[in-house]
């Protein structure tokens, strides 16, 4: 049976793990990025051992271990005292416990990699500079147009669009994305530039009220990326992640912090925000996929990076569809995403969830507070585990 054409809408990480995991089950695919060409985005990202031993599966695992980091530790302290609260053991620890890795990168290195390996696949046309202006589910096929009045036909379209995505309508009707009132404030610095005491090679997280920051190496450890996340919103665009500001506006919205974590915030050479939005988890099958479109990353189930798995989430999803899809023709494509939307939208929505979940633990205040803190001293390393998660 021949194998099936599938369009997908959009450049970034869902779009690029969906083009290559269904070029490698040979597939042929049109990937519309509506930027005139692909650029160097992002801030760190984690990938927990349910992501890279997806990553493996796609033929990549040499160049992501050349660019990515692997912390020893995940270590939770009081972002007003600076005392250690728990700690999880990483590295070699995570590999026997789940058979892969914990790693940290750059966002822009996975990209990166990821485009190389779409390019290298010879099944995949990338298409830049192209805006979807309409995309028409017939019995038989999808048509996608563009705002230049081009157009192409296959027997599939995957909307990898991301938070704001203008396919989604084509599954599911309903609001726009949700203000949180949270911000993420991001900065990254060569760790060669900081002095020795605020240099690491460790995933330390400090919790606060309100509050918390994040800290992790990334390129092979080369650099720290730091990530402060604060119940504040700035003014300006909530769709531009990267919102200039300064060290000023991060304090006025946190208020003085520990010693060590203060002083990391005040190396930092400079500052972008980010006002976070979100959708309420998935409840249904029928939210990811319908008919020949299919939604995949933020598009599908956008969440907060409270259990760091917006993009891990993200490239489980294109393995899954490529995996539904499997070698079939087009006349099996519709039942293919129905497989696809029933074997993913459970677990997204959990993460979902569990990540909301996450940025109330995390800011807690009052006695919530001391009672979180007293459970991670107790437990540690049972709390901070996400098994359900990793070992999946």
């Amino acid at each position: 049976m021949p194998a099936a054409h599938i369009l997908i809408a959009g450049g970034g990480i869902a779009g690029l793990a969906s083009a290559l995991a269904l070029a490698r089950r040979r597939h042929r695919v049109d990937l519309f990025e509506q930027a005139v060409a692909f650029g160097q985005v992002g801030a760190g990202i984690q990938l927990g051992p349910n992501v890279t031993r997806r990553l493996q599966s796609l033929g990549v695992w040499e160049p992501l271990v050349r660019v990515a980091a692997r912390p020893e530790a995940l270590v939770v302290r009081s972002a007003s005292g600076g005392r250690e609260i728990a700690r999880l053991p990483l590295g070699n620890a995570m590999l026997r416990s789940y058979g892969s890795p914990y790693l940290c990168l750059h966002r822009a290195d996975l990209h990166t990699l990821l485009l190389a390996a779409v390019r290298g696949s010879g099944a995949a046309t990338l298409n830049t500079g192209v805006r979807i202006a309409d995309a028409v589910a017939r019995d038989n096929a999808v048509c996608v147009s563009s705002t230049d009045s081009r157009a192409w036909e296959g027997d599939a379209l995957v909307g990898a669009d991301g938070l704001w995505s203008t396919l989604r309508s084509r599954v599911v009707e309903d609001s726009p994305p949700r203000p949180t009132g949270h911000t993420a404030w991001r900065a990254l610095v060569a760790q060669s530039a900081l002095p020795p005491g605020l240099r690491s090679t460790q995933i330390s997280v400090w919790l606060g009220p309100r509050l918390h920051a994040v800290a992790y190496p990334v390129r092979r450890g080369e650099a720290l990326n730091v990530v402060v996340l604060a119940e504040a919103a700035p003014a300006g665009d909530a769709r531009d992640w990267d919102q200039a500001t300064s060290l000023g506006a991060l304090q006025m919205a946190t208020g003085r912090t520990c010693a060590g974590l203060q002083a990391l915030l005040e190396a930092m050479p400079s500052w972008g925000a980010w006002a976070l939005s979100d959708r309420p988890p998935l409840t249904g099958p029928e939210q990811m996929a319908c008919e020949r479109v299919a939604l995949a990353g933020d598009a599908a189930h956008p969440m907060l990076p409270y259990l760091a798995q917006g993009a891990g989430m993200a490239i489980e999803d294109g393995v899954a569809l490529a995996e539904a899809l499997g070698g079939g023709d087009s006349e099996a494509v519709p039942a293919a995403l129905a497989r696809y939307a029933a074997a993913r939208w459970e677990r997204n929505a959990r993460v979902q969830a569990r990540a909301r979940r996450n940025g109330e633990i995390f800011h807690a205040t009052g006695l919530v507070r001391m009672s979180r803190d007293a459970a991670l001293r107790l437990l540690g390393a049972r709390l901070l585990d996400q098994p359900w998660l990793y070992g999946a």
